[in-house]
């Protein structure tokens, strides 16, 4: 994952062109077409947990990022390849026109869909449908800014959907003999964010084959004063939960420290899962609906 931190805000003055999008700021420039509005930035971060209505934009529930590029409408539905794949802005899923001064989309699954475009900052917009009174509400970046860091731990629950399996590949010398040490599998099931599953396996098991012995709860913590940094806890009923310091080092492994003896475990992701549109082409599985994370917050035990 690159690790590419947000400096600076780009001060771009992109402003306010018809009556259907709409500013809170007073001083904006009418000059600037809408076109030129969400052309603005390469990739719009759909800060999904700020979402309101109750109604849904189905391909808005599914993209971390969405682009516009000469008419043409990218997203990126999946964290792992965020940064590579279309060039960055993901794949194409439809097509957008802004010339009737409404953003008129039209997705390759759900069809027609008109937005109300809503400018809240120069770097921030909301995407209202108004048939359903549903807002998605937008950040925007250059790719030469993104940051990945951000959008990799704010959704880390999707992050770890992403592998059929995680494998086991290092345990550290320090630390105590513990009962995870037994542990060389775990997946986390993408038709909920509470369940997982670990297995002890051999290593190098192919992950058609992985005989998965326990099945049990997980919940991810944020971390008090830290942003790159969860807590992770697996409920295993035999032996109680076991909470884990968790570390994103790139978009195919994670680091695990185990709290209470001090080992150190690193997992390499195996067997990607894509979360494509169903009726492309080597689509892998159905895209799946984001949901809002509210996530508690704990202290971080400080490795010694």
């Amino acid at each position: 994952m690159k690790a590419l931190k947000l400096l600076t805000t780009l001060l771009l003055t992109v402003f306010l062109f018809t009556s259907c999008v709409v500013t809170t700021v007073d001083n904006f420039d009418d000059s600037v077409s809408l076109e030129q509005l969400v052309t603005s930035y390469d990739l719009w971060y759909v800060d999904y947990n700020k979402t309101t209505g109750n109604g849904e934009v189905p391909f808005l529930s599914k993209a971390f990022t969405i682009s516009f590029q000469n008419g043409r409408l990218y997203a990126n539905n999946n964290l792992v390849g965020l940064g590579t794949i279309g060039n960055g802005l993901g794949l194409q899923i439809g097509y957008y026109d802004t010339s009737n001064g409404v953003l008129e989309i039209d997705h390759d699954l759900d069809g027609f869909i008109d937005l109300e475009v809503v400018q809240l900052s120069n770097d921030e917009i909301k995407l209202r449908d108004t048939f359903t009174n549903t807002s998605y509400y937008l950040i925007g970046y250059q790719k030469s800014n993104f940051d990945y860091d951000l959008v990799f731990y704010d959704n880390i629950e999707y992050f770890l959907q992403e592998y059929v399996a995680w494998e086991k590949t290092y345990t550290s010398q320090e630390g105590a003999l513990n009962d995870f040490d037994n542990e060389n599998f775990l997946q986390f099931t993408p038709e909920n964010t509470t369940t997982f599953r670990s297995s002890q396996d051999e290593f190098g098991t192919n992950i058609d084959f992985i005989n998965w012995d326990f099945v049990g709860g997980y919940e991810i913590f944020d971390v008090e004063g830290f942003d790159d940094v969860k807590i992770l806890t697996l409920d295993y009923d035999f032996f109680d939960n076991e909470e884990f310091e968790l570390t994103v080092i790139n978009d195919g492994e994670i680091d695990l420290f185990h709290v209470s003896s001090g080992t150190t475990y690193s997992f390499v992701g195996r067997g990607n899962i894509q979360f494509k549109n169903a009726s492309k082409k080597g689509a892998v599985s159905k895209g799946r609906k984001r949901f809002k994370v509210h996530r508690k917050t704990k202290k971080r035990k400080l490795k010694t």
